[in-house]
């Protein structure tokens, strides 16, 4: 079976790639030309290579088979030249429902539109980031000004978007069924539903999440666990339960057990973005619309215009391939990386008829920053990570940046997670996180935010608190300008700001990170994305930050205040070997395999770009919770 649709283009945007607002800025006869770099099954030319491979990683995306391997669910058996997903797992009960030929054909069609583009975007992210490393700062585009000064323009927001007008409290978490039921049962006025960094992407998780999320939206999710506790939702109505959100991976992450082979016979893993999207768009975009909500997307990772532009084309191609009127998406871009943050007036303009708003990805933000910077020497070495606060300059600026310019272009500004959440066992532990969280609210209510991000239930009254107090009966404040918000180049890149104020690196804070790290990555190997360490959720986006902080720190040769000694390579590993054996080893573990993970992205030469890429290829696939 395969799906066609007109391919011509489309609702082309007034400026390009590169010369900006109709024709204005670099000539076309000045562009470099473009090659794409190759790509393997998922790990970026700078990572390193695992310590220990446990299973063999799947054949690099640039291999090219005579044939499909043998027992493969073809999208495609018309003989026509069009693309096949293939799907080389095992298959547990049910996921027939979801890896239908029809899903199958629309992942087909979305990978033959754009698997290629999505290479050429992350080559381009590469030869930026390395221009980043060699002095060269990112700022505000010329090419594009002409979209910032355009008084204008508006995107489409929450208009004909029902469920998405009052967003002040939206909670976040994984779609295995118990937590799409707590989630949905929670009160809160959004769920994020969170196949990316909340998740870890074992087979199971990826299909048994679409499963999961297709029988939410039909009302018919029920949940017993092993010990016979039933679980299921207050009410079988859509329209009663908090809106979903889904957030598919990001650009960077390839689906190793379904691959894409083009019509020239090339094959490779499938993209892990196009994966989730186009599961859950096939299956339940009508079935939304139906039940008076809509298929919302938030937006991970993006590094620029160009990428957000990329995600616009697959809501035309998808809407169009289903029947679904152009515009009915939306999407919630997350501001989570340094680049984006000078191109967040362009990346609204792109998704202008998709885009509902713009988040403050606060942790994955300061990962961008450390990565981005890493090899710029000591005055770009930020602190510990609990000592960075959204008070910090350069943190302000970018929050204070974000507010403005949504609102100035009709968009929600959704503000940031707190880590802290609370423990129902020990009441001190639940008053500082109800402490902690009511302040970070309090600001982000105060500075404009139309709403905010909790990771448990029992945090949505306390932060609903501080909203309300701002918001009163008005469902957001989009209304409300911040014309007096004036940020620069400067602003947004015065990471020195932080140790100015006070911060420091302390031994302490290098132990935590070294900690954190080999105890989410545990995790993250057994399956679970989510973790909640010492009164902390944790996340891929906060592992990130823990690992390139050491790698940074010892880069840098940086000084730890406290002690004065030298973080080194040594003096870390001593750390790592002591941390591990502190651990229980208990049945099942995967510590050594995590200490492994954390040498190879954290104390190699090379910087992986992000360290689910290599965890992914050598240590989860295949392993035992990659199986249903």
């Amino acid at each position: 079976m395969t799906a066609t649709i007109d391919t011509r283009a489309q609702g082309a945007s007034p400026y390009d790639a590169d010369a900006g607002l109709a024709g204005i800025g670099t000539p076309p006869a000045a562009r470099r030309p473009f090659a794409p770099a190759s790509r393997t099954a998922s790990t970026p030319p700078s990572a390193p290579a695992p310590a220990r491979v446990p299973a063999p990683a799947p054949a690099p995306r640039s291999a090219a088979p005579s044939t499909l391997p043998n027992g493969g669910v073809g999208a495609s058996g018309t003989g026509a030249r069009r693309g096949v997903i293939t799907v080389t797992a095992s298959v547990g009960p049910r996921y027939g429902e979801i890896l239908t030929p029809g899903a199958l054909a629309f992942l087909a069609l979305l990978h033959d539109r754009f698997d290629a583009r999505r290479d050429e975007l992350i080559a381009q992210r590469q030869l930026r980031r390395q221009d980043i490393a060699d002095g060269g700062d990112p700022d505000f585009r010329a090419s594009t000004r002409p979209v910032r000064d355009d008084p204008h323009w508006r995107v489409a927001g929450s208009r004909n978007a029902p469920g998405l007008e009052d967003r002040r409290v939206e909670i976040t978490g994984p779609t295995d069924p118990k937590m799409t039921i707590n989630a949905l049962n929670s009160g809160a006025r959004c769920w994020l539903a969170d196949a990316e960094d909340a998740s870890s992407p074992t087979w199971p998780n990826v299909i048994e999440g679409q499963l999961a999320l297709h029988d939410a939206i039909r009302g018919t999710l029920a949940f017993t666990n092993e010990a016979g506790k039933e679980y299921s939702l207050r009410s079988a109505d859509l329209v009663d339960l908090p809106t979903i959100v889904f957030r598919p991976r990001g650009w960077h992450l390839d689906e190793a057990h379904l691959r894409y082979t083009d019509a020239n016979g090339i094959t490779s893993s499938a993209l892990g973005s196009l994966v989730d999207f186009g599961l859950y768009f096939f299956h339940n975009a009508a079935e939304l619309i139906a039940r008076g909500r809509g298929p919302y997307f938030y937006l991970p990772k993006l590094e620029g215009y160009r990428e957000a532009r990329l995600w616009n084309e697959v809501f035309e191609v998808a809407q169009d391939a289903l029947g679904i009127p152009r515009g009915t998406v939306r999407a919630t871009v997350l501001i989570e990386t340094l680049p984006a943050a000078f191109e967040m007036e362009e990346i609204l303009y792109e998704l202008r008829d998709h885009c509902a708003g713009l988040n403050a990805g606060r942790w994955d933000y300061l990962f961008s920053v450390i990565k981005c910077f890493r090899t710029r020497g000591e005055s770009y070495v930020l602190p510990d990570r609990a000592q960075v606060t959204m008070t910090a300059p350069f943190m302000r600026a970018y929050t204070e940046l974000l507010v403005a310019t949504c609102h100035k272009r009709g968009a929600h500004a959704i503000g940031g997670m707190s880590a802290f959440i609370p423990d129902r066992r020990n009441p001190e532990v639940t008053r500082q996180a109800f402490q902690q969280v009511a302040a970070d609210k309090k600001r982000e209510a105060g500075d404009g935010f139309d709403g905010t991000w909790v990771a448990h239930p029992d945090l949505i009254p306390v932060a609903e608190a501080e909203f309300d107090a701002v918001l009163g009966d008005a469902p957001n404040q989009v209304s409300r300008l911040r014309d007096d918000v004036v940020v620069g180049q400067h602003d947004l890149l015065d990471v020195a700001s932080a140790r100015r104020g006070g911060a420091t690196v302390t031994s302490t804070g290098l132990r935590s990170n070294v900690t954190v790290a080999v105890r989410y990555l545990d995790a993250w190997l057994r399956g679970t994305g989510a973790a909640a360490l010492d009164s902390l959720m944790e996340d891929a986006a906060t592992a990130e930050i823990s690992r390139s902080q050491v790698w940074q720190w010892i880069a840098s040769g940086t000084l730890t205040d406290d002690d004065r000694q030298a973080i080194t390579r040594e003096r870390v590993e001593a750390i790592l070997l002591d941390v591990v054996a502190s651990l229980p080893h208990d049945h099942g573990n995967r510590i050594d395999d995590a200490a492994a993970i954390f040498r190879a992205v954290a104390l190699e030469d090379d910087f992986p770009a992000f360290l689910t890429n290599p965890a992914y290829q050598g240590y989860l696939v295949g392993s035992p919770v990659d199986r249903p």
